[in-house]
């Protein structure tokens, strides 16, 4: 790799973006892997060399190169550097379609039961994929799913209080309250593309009994980071799903984010 020719002219990192330095480096450097600037296998620019090239410090540098890694773009090799790998395919399912609208696809009869709605500090765990700082204010909402009028899932999702300021004055207790659904008709704000990770657990008390489940019982999960169409974070969500009421399936994507 010519490595003077992967430098910026000017940094393209934007201090005012609502981005976080780490998150606009990391998408930097994702983006130039997707389009071949970095090719597999080539040694990626040093710590000090990315803090001189794009204005930042070396923590900024090293959260950004740590995503990257986790998501199979970067592999350190010790000793040596570290190097563009391959990311492994990947299926991801349908993150930009709310509860309300796949149950209406597959002809089921959505509802919901409020369970928490408030404001919160974040803590580092939250706050990092909101790409917000730690003890920012982010909306926390807790609600139980039901398709047919069965519970099926306990769902939790957390964004940036900013992102939707008098979204808690609305009346979550609604039977058919979509978030997304209000995020853009209130807010102008569409999820366009996202990622999933899917696992499976044992079910806490709380969501055994929300589920009609008799402990020990497993649960599906589902964790998401949504995105808007100018690589914003909308929100992050964390599912517990019904192990037979609510069967998730996977679909193929040919976009990778």
């Amino acid at each position: 790799m010519a490595r003077q020719a992967n430098l910026p002219d000017e940094s393209p990192i934007d201090r005012n973006h609502p981005d976080a330095l780490y998150a606009q480096l990391r998408n930097l450097l994702r983006g130039m892997i997707e389009r071949r600037e970095l090719s597999v296998n080539d040694k990626l620019l040093s710590e000090r060399e990315l803090v001189a090239a794009y204005g930042v410090s070396r923590i900024t540098v090293r959260q950004a190169i740590k995503e990257l890694e986790n998501l199979g773009y970067l592999q350190t090799r010790p000793g040596k550097g570290i190097y563009v790998t391959a990311p492994a395919p990947f299926y991801e399912l349908e993150v930009v379609r709310s509860f309300t609208q796949t149950a209406h696809a597959n002809n089921r009869k959505p509802g919901m039961r409020l369970l928490k709605a408030e404001i919160v500090r974040a803590d580092t765990e939250v706050a990092r994929p909101l790409s917000l700082p730690t003890g920012a204010e982010v909306v926390f909402l807790e609600r139980l799913r039901l398709l047919d009028d069965l519970p099926v899932v306990v769902q939790r999702d957390w964004f940036s209080a900013s992102l939707a300021p008098g979204i808690l004055d609305i009346d979550w207790t609604v039977e058919n309250r979509s978030l997304y659904g209000e995020f853009e008709n209130r807010y102008g704000i569409v999820p366009t593309r996202g990622q999933s990770t899917l696992s499976a657990r044992l079910a806490s008390d709380l969501e055994a009994s929300l589920l009609q489940l008799e402990r020990p019982a497993a649960v599906l999960t589902l964790d998401q980071i949504a995105y808007d169409n100018h690589n914003r974070t909308v929100n992050i969500s964390a599912a517990a799903y019904h192990p037979t009421r609510y069967p998730l399936s996977l679909r193929q994507s040919h976009r990778r984010f």
